[in-house]
């Protein structure tokens, strides 16, 4: 096989990881986008529903303690919509960082694969006495490498962190809510 043929073979290989990569991305986008709009699309029906409820309680309202009863149940009503809005706006976000970190973990796998095969197949052909250049060349890889790793533990250890937050804050408003309705 020529070097002509072998760098045509490349490059189509390079190409269809590319185009497969962009399709994964744009897929992940499309999706989370669909369940954004889904999220907004349902917090509108259910805002429009409750205001309707809400008006018509208002209408039928007789004294001020009647009055002031229907202002605090609104408001536990708002805020328990408010903190469900937020829980699901926080998971697709969460969803989609996950695949994004995914695929960029993928791609830069590959990546690092295909620098380590080019050097190899680099040090086969090079001249006597280049070993050395060569070997530091894969130890500059290495350590890329392992400082990547370490980054993207790093980045899930915040991450995770992030998650157990929101959750328990989530579930002490939730709870505070819950308390404020049974006095």
């Amino acid at each position: 096989m020529s070097n002509l043929n072998v760098s045509n073979e490349q490059f189509g290989e390079f190409s269809k990881s590319a185009v497969d990569a962009a399709t994964k991305f744009a897929k992940v986008s499309f999706d989370s986008a669909e369940r954004f709009f889904a999220l907004n699309l349902e917090a509108a029906k259910v805002g429009l529903d409750e205001t309707a409820k809400g008006t018509k309680a208002a209408t039928a309202v007789k004294d001020a303690q009647e009055f002031n009863g229907l202002r605090t149940k609104a408001a536990e009503t708002g805020l328990e919509f408010f903190m469900g809005y937020s829980k699901n706006l926080y998971d697709i976000s969460n969803y989609a960082q996950a695949q994004y970190s995914s695929l960029i973990e993928e791609r830069v796998a590959a990546l690092q694969k295909s620098v380590v095969e080019g050097i190899d197949k680099a040090a086969k052909n090079a001249p006597a006495g280049t070993d050395v250049a060569f070997a530091a060349l894969k130890s500059g890889v290495a350590a890329s490498t392992a400082a990547l790793d370490t980054m993207s533990k790093a980045s899930k250890q915040v991450s995770t962190f992030t998650d157990s937050a929101f959750k328990a804050a989530t579930e002490t408003a939730t709870k505070a809510t819950a308390s404020g309705k049974r006095k």
